[in-house]
């Protein structure tokens, strides 16, 4: 790790435990449902991952073992609770498990196309521990409307960090 500037190496301590996600690309669907993953993220999926139903309107994929931890911790929460009953079977119900091509293509499934608003230019984003597929006009309007937010928000969600 010699050389590395020090951000770069806290960043790979932190793949160390999983990959972390980051930037924003725009890929287009082809008219298959069939989306290029950008370069950067396909060795970290090319074993598998899920797709499923988002916030806002958008996908999730997550990394196989992602899906895993989150699965697991849904596992051990009580089912008794409406919320988690809820956002379980939206989650699962909603999701597809898929692997690349050697083209590193995935096909996004048209119930779940349909769910994002995808049409052909999308914006694919990194998120942490995963990504998110939006429609490329739906993620710019989110994104517009967000910025002053964020700005707002440093102190409320990482207070003393930033």
């Amino acid at each position: 790790m010699e050389g590395l500037v020090p951000w770069r190496q806290s960043f790979h301590v932190a793949r160390e435990v999983g990959p972390v996600f980051l930037g924003t690309h725009h890929p287009r669907l082809d008219e298959k449902g069939r989306l290029f993953l950008p370069a950067k993220y396909r060795e970290e999926l090319a074993e598998g991952l899920v797709i499923t139903k988002g916030q806002e309107r958008c996908l999730y994929v997550f990394p196989v073992e992602e899906f895993q931890r989150i699965t697991e911790a849904l596992r051990t929460a009580p089912v008794t609770a409406k919320a988690v009953r809820d956002y379980s079977r939206v989650l699962f119900a909603g999701a597809s498990d898929e692997t690349p091509d050697k083209q590193g293509r995935i096909t996004i499934p048209q119930g779940l196309r349909e769910y994002a608003g995808l049409r052909r230019d999308c914006a694919v984003i990194g998120a942490n521990t995963r990504l998110e597929i939006w429609d490329a006009v739906a993620w710019d309007t989110y994104l517009a409307a967000q910025e002053q937010a964020f700005s707002d928000l440093s102190e409320e969600v990482l207070p003393g960090i930033l």
